[in-house]
């Protein structure tokens, strides 16, 4: 239980958190389309355990991006993935592909349509969720993770429309959203054991200079390639029209 009185972990459920409450807004939508031709008695169990079948699937997608993390390189592959999900975040949307999402009158055909289609949309998520897991750092990843994604889900359930909406009035939410990202790459990027011979001290721990100054730069990153890239696509959208 000491876990709970460290900084670091608090900070990291913060991040899962609104990692999950940025890139998981589409879950609520699925959710939603899934059920809607259910019984309104059978809807609240559909929602229930298609989101439940669909935080466990996460949980297991995570445990083996903790593991493969530890492999050389891929930590950095992970961290370019990210910086680009970040700069998705920032970009126009576009067709969102919900209308590929099938209604089903019977409950377990809407449950089993839940999870696939969140496994289907789940590698964003669970790409940021294991980065922010390992800025934790200790031996507390998995509890970690689960905590955040069991604080995560009445969120998205019931308050992602809600948080939809407030991004909508308040763009700089995504904005910070997106270097939130881009944070927690540059952290990711330096602690690739492949880099750990520059970037760590002489106990393997990251000196804090490099890792303040990478998630910076991460960050940085995102919000400039994401505004080149969104004025580009606006400007090509102008040119059509």
């Amino acid at each position: 239980m000491d876990l709970l009185l460290h900084t670091e972990f608090w900070l990291a459920v913060g991040q899962i958190i609104m990692i999950d409450i940025l890139l998981g807004g589409d879950n609520a939508v699925v959710i939603a389309l899934a059920c809607r031709q259910l019984d309104p008695s059978l809807r609240t169990k559909g929602i229930v355990w298609g989101t439940v079948g669909a935080i466990i699937l996460r949980v297991i997608l995570i445990f083996f991006a903790l593991t493969l993390l530890k492999i050389s390189f891929l930590k950095l592959v992970g961290a370019i993935l990210l910086v680009w999900i970040g700069v998705k975040l920032l970009l126009p949307e576009e067709d969102d592909g919900h209308g590929n999402i099938n209604a089903s009158d019977r409950l377990w055909s809407a449950v089993k349509t839940v999870i696939v289609a969140d496994f289907v949309m789940s590698l964003d998520n669970v790409i940021a969720i294991a980065g922010a897991a390992e800025g934790a750092g200790g031996d507390h990843k998995m509890p970690l993770v689960i905590f955040g994604l069991l604080v995560s889900i009445p969120i998205i359930v019931w308050g992602s429309q809600l948080v939809i909406r407030l991004m909508d009035r308040f763009p700089t939410i995504v904005v910070f959203g997106g270097m939130l990202l881009g944070w927690i790459a540059g952290h990711m990027a330096v602690t690739d054991p492949v880099l750990l011979e520059w970037t760590a001290d002489e106990a393997g721990v990251v000196r804090s200079s490099v890792s303040y100054t990478a998630s910076g730069a991460g960050a940085l990153i995102v919000l400039l390639l994401g505004k080149l890239l969104g004025r580009h696509a606006g400007a090509e959208r102008r040119g059509k029209s």
